[in-house]
């Protein structure tokens, strides 16, 4: 048992490594309201503000997964959550629309050097249930992204924006200690056959079940991001504090990260195609739901936004585990479609978007947004899984 647990020491320095890393990431949603008061910015340009945050953290996220499968080097989860816990850290206190462009890229960036190798080592080092210890790994980073929003709206409303570079040294601590103990690559790894750039992304876009499970991810996280960006614009619209909307956002978040880890039991429960389709499809009612109470019956709305984070993210690790099985050695890049790039194409969509919900109205765009799943979902689960 004692030989188990020090064999399992590094998956579980990697998943605490990613709590930290996605506690940072988490950060800015629920503030950006108030970020935008002060530099004297609109909603519109508030979110394509977020939108580069999700771009430059998940977009790249396969290229740097490419390079992380060909070395043997740690560095890129050292360097990651580095640049991630400064530079998201410091945006807040920016004076200056460019300096907060600037400081949301850089940050963003190490969120995207991180993930791909921290996915592909936690698969690599993993030494039993994979589709178990994936839940564990990715409902870390789910538990830390919904932790980032009570930190720094809690910080905002009782200490204040410029207080917010301080929580950097969390990440800066965190980052020294995998340093010692998370064991080099070399160490515990066979040696890594290189790879060609162009045939290894041409061989994951032209595998036609990889692009339904990216499909699948792209589906939840435009449903996940539109609702973390919108809604805090809406609740400071009707009055609510900065920790009122930093509490929803992290029981939100909180609620997919426990849908994340107990998604392996969920699936033997109910079937795996059952959980796709009570992940995509159920948002929409719980939407409709949410638009009827949000004003008159606050409480029964906090609920139904709650529930929508857990039912959206509880198929996420079973994604993650059926797409780095079909092609195995390319876990990192494949990470990187999976956990990135996925969020890259729908942060693309959202500075559009931002601008439409500031025309039409938030709920009216939320609505259609989380409708599109409904079209969507019954033909590609049914393509994915005919080829079993």
């Amino acid at each position: 048992m004692k030989q188990q647990n020090e064999k399992n020491l590094p998956s579980i320095w990697l998943n605490c490594a990613h709590f930290i890393n996605d506690t940072y990431t988490g950060m800015l949603n629920p503030i950006m309201p108030f970020i935008a008061v002060k530099l004297g910015i609109s909603m519109a340009i508030a979110t394509v503000v977020l939108s580069l945050s999700h771009i430059f953290s998940s977009l790249i996220q396969p290229i740097f997964g490419f390079f992380a499968d060909n070395i043997t080097k740690r560095a890129f989860v050292f360097w990651g959550i580095l640049m991630t816990s400064t530079f998201i850290s410091l945006a807040p206190s920016s004076k200056s629309l460019l300096l907060l462009i600037m400081f949301v890229i850089a940050g963003s960036m190490g969120s995207s050097i991180f993930h791909p190798q921290a996915l592909g080592l936690s698969a690599k080092f993993t030494t039993s249930d994979a589709a178990k210890n994936m839940g564990y790994f990715i409902g870390m980073g789910t538990l830390g992204f919904a932790f980032g929003p009570i930190v720094s709206a809690g910080v905002t409303q009782f200490l204040g924006l410029d207080k917010i570079p301080v929580l950097s040294l969390f990440g800066i601590i965190w980052a020294l200690l995998m340093f010692k103990f998370v064991p080099k690559i070399s160490d515990k790894l066979e040696q890594i056959e290189h790879k060609n750039f162009t045939e290894t992304f041409s061989s994951i876009i032209k595998n036609s079940r990889l692009r339904l499970l990216i499909s699948i991810s792209i589906l939840k996280t435009l449903v996940t991001t539109s609702c973390t960006i919108l809604l805090p614009f809406l609740w400071k619209g009707i009055g609510k504090t900065p920790f009122y909307i930093g509490f929803a956002l992290f029981a939100f978040t909180f609620a997919g990260g426990i849908g994340s880890l107990i998604s392996r039991k969920i699936e033997q429960k109910l079937g795996t195609t059952n959980v796709f389709y009570i992940s995509l499809m159920a948002t929409f009612p719980l939407m409709i739901i949410f638009a009827l109470t949000y004003k008159n019956y606050s409480e029964i709305a906090f609920g139904i936004f709650v529930l929508t984070g857990f039912v959206t993210m509880m198929a996420m690790p079973i994604t993650m585990v059926l797409a780095q099985s079909v092609i195995p050695e390319y876990k990192s890049i494949i990470g990187g479609f999976i956990n990135g790039f996925s969020w890259g194409i729908v942060a693309v969509f959202m500075s559009g978007i931002g601008f439409l919900a500031q025309a039409n109205g938030i709920i009216p765009v939320l609505l259609t947004i989380t409708f599109v799943p409904i079209i969507f979902t019954p033909p590609v689960i049914k393509k994915l899984f005919s080829k079993n």
